[in-house]
């Protein structure tokens, strides 16, 4: 089911934004783009998604960056501080063995050098920031997942339409089918009465079995009965609370089975029509099923 939710937050001296979308899937596919210096932090989100979504293509995102209001805090990088004053005492060495002195490097002088003040990021612990982005994880699930509630209740009123759609082609197959029964009758006694001019001697039961397993052949009611079953079933499915995609897409292709067979069996330009007319509304029902979780 398609949805998606966007959310900023701040905190333990950072500020972030997350976003998360997702489109249709048969199963659960989860792609994270998260800091990869925040330890632990990619598990602890999939966890989170996992538990409240269970079906679907989904991608979360999360940017963060150093909140304006910390950015004066600084910090001494001891590896570019170390590097540094090796190379001062290099640069004495070499001075004193050429008989030079020089003046002596202040304080000041060694920060002035790039890299050994840098700003804190706090990324030495990164436990504080982890905690305040899985205490604000929940509310971004929530709205997604409002988002995705308020899709698959349209959704369900799209589908229930379509419902609606088949229960009254089925209705109009089977009024169809009770029209035609007589013609049928009638055509069947009239190849029984050729088939009894041109053939002496003929079997008269035989004949009456094939023609009977003819009528049988042409007969519908069955296919018109379980379209009916299906279409209460998938109603009934779409009154249930939980996931129901699944269930509706097996239905789907047995809607598609009885309409193909419908038409098979039709023998008649209006009953044919009837059913692919059912085949296209079933074909357009079984995308919008796609879309549900």
């Amino acid at each position: 089911m398609t949805g998606f939710a966007a959310r900023k937050g701040q905190g333990a001296g950072h500020v972030w934004a997350w976003d998360i979308r997702s489109v249709n899937g048969k199963g659960l596919d989860l792609r994270l783009r998260v800091p990869e210096w925040i330890e632990g932090l990619e598990a602890m989100i999939r966890a989170e998604v996992q538990k409240a979504l269970g079906r679907g293509n989904v991608t979360l995102n999360l940017k963060l960056a150093r909140d304006e209001a910390a950015a004066g805090a600084m910090r001494v990088s001891p590896v570019a501080l170390a590097s540094v004053l090796g190379a001062l005492a290099e640069v004495e060495e070499a001075a004193m063995a050429r008989g030079l002195t020089l003046r002596q490097a202040s304080s000041a002088d060694v920060l002035g050098f790039r890299g050994v003040l840098e700003a804190d990021t706090g990324e030495a612990d990164t436990a504080p920031l982890r905690a305040a982005l899985m205490v604000d994880l929940p509310a971004l699930l929530a709205e997604f997942g409002a988002m995705r509630a308020a899709e698959g209740a349209a959704l369900a009123g799209v589908i229930a339409g379509q419902l609606d759609q088949i229960a009254a082609l089925t209705q109009a197959a089977r009024r169809e089918a009770e029209a035609r029964r007589g013609a049928a009758r009638a055509a069947l006694e009239e190849a029984l009465a050729r088939l009894r001019g041109v053939a002496e001697g003929m079997d008269e039961a035989r004949l009456a079995q094939e023609l009977a397993l003819i009528a049988v052949k042409q007969d519908v009611t069955e296919e018109l009965d379980r379209l009916e079953a299906h279409v209460a079933a998938a109603r009934g499915l779409l009154a249930e609370p939980g996931p129901v995609g699944r269930k509706l897409d097996f239905l789907m292709q047995e809607f598609m089975r009885e309409a193909n067979t419908l038409c098979s069996k039709a023998q008649a330009i209006a009953l044919t029509r009837i059913g692919l007319d059912l085949k296209t509304v079933i074909d357009q029902m079984r995308e919008q099923v796609q879309n549900v979780e």
